[in-house]
């Protein structure tokens, strides 16, 4: 099934907080930023996911608030931040003000989590998958209820950007709450993700145009970003780790995106 939208095509850069410098990180931002990537993401970790696990790491909402301040264009977020960190009150808040710092330039991208070690160093109760996803459940309408009770509100409706592809509860949560979802793998398993996702909306009665479909990839756009977007996927996110930050993958799917926005 596919999903026609008039969505112009957006190319996002996930700059992995892993193994560098930030003085490393914060130029790898302003180069992409020049280079004209859509969206800046880091992710919610507290520790590296590749290479040392015990090599550097930073932590992401702190860093989302300095490149609120760093950035003047691109919008900025998590890919994801994990729900079982932080209060959802406080998680509205959180990004409440990094909106107004940005100039509402904030996605409030959130997941179930799923990395183990961060929840055993930090003191978080890891849980099951099972109750991850019903923490994730109950979240989302209480970061919406706080986000229209803040003074002052924030400066747009923050788009949400939910990350993963369970059929069965993750992507019915993207059909209620969901402005973007966002999901990982082949040509094959997006059709199948996107086909689920609108039989959900289908399901609680809304328009499935109504949500950006958003994919990470890797390699060249010529294996599979034609083949995605007959799909209706229009975000498509690059990942870079430190130390060195390599930005010549993303540079081809800018140059795809703009011969495909015209």
């Amino acid at each position: 099934m596919t999903t026609h939208t008039t969505r112009p095509f957006r190319i996002g850069l996930q700059i992995q907080p892993q193994h560098a410098d930030y003085d490393r990180i914060r130029r790898a931002a302003a180069e992409a930023e020049d280079m004209g990537v859509d969206i800046l993401f880091n992710w919610d970790h507290f520790y590296p996911l590749s290479g040392d696990p015990a090599g550097k790491h930073f932590e992401c909402w702190t860093m989302l608030g300095a490149w609120a301040e760093a950035t003047s264009r691109v919008e900025i977020g998590a890919l994801v931040t994990c729900n079982s960190y932080r209060n959802p009150e406080l998680l509205a808040d959180m990004a409440r003000t990094v909106d107004h710092i940005s100039d509402g330039r904030l996605i409030l991208g959130i997941g179930a989590g799923w990395f183990q070690k961060d929840y055993d160093e930090y003191g978080y109760e890891f849980g099951t998958a099972g109750s991850r996803l019903a923490d994730l459940a109950d979240a989302l309408p209480r970061i919406e209820k706080r986000f229209a009770a803040l003074n002052p509100a924030p400066t747009r409706k923050i788009p949400m950007l939910i990350g993963g592809g369970g059929e069965k509860k993750t992507l019915r949560l993207v059909a209620r709450h969901g402005d973007i979802w966002h999901g990982f793998g082949d040509v094959e398993v997006a059709a199948r993700k996107v086909e689920v996702l609108d039989g959900h909306c289908a399901d609680v009665g809304r328009d499935p145009a109504e949500i950006e479909r958003s994919v990470g990839v890797s390699g060249s756009p010529a294996d599979s970003a034609d083949q995605l977007a007959e799909l209706g996927i229009t975000l498509f996110t690059v990942s870079t780790g430190g130390p060195d930050y390599d930005l010549s993958t993303l540079r081809e799917w800018l140059a795809w995106r703009d011969s495909r926005n015209g």
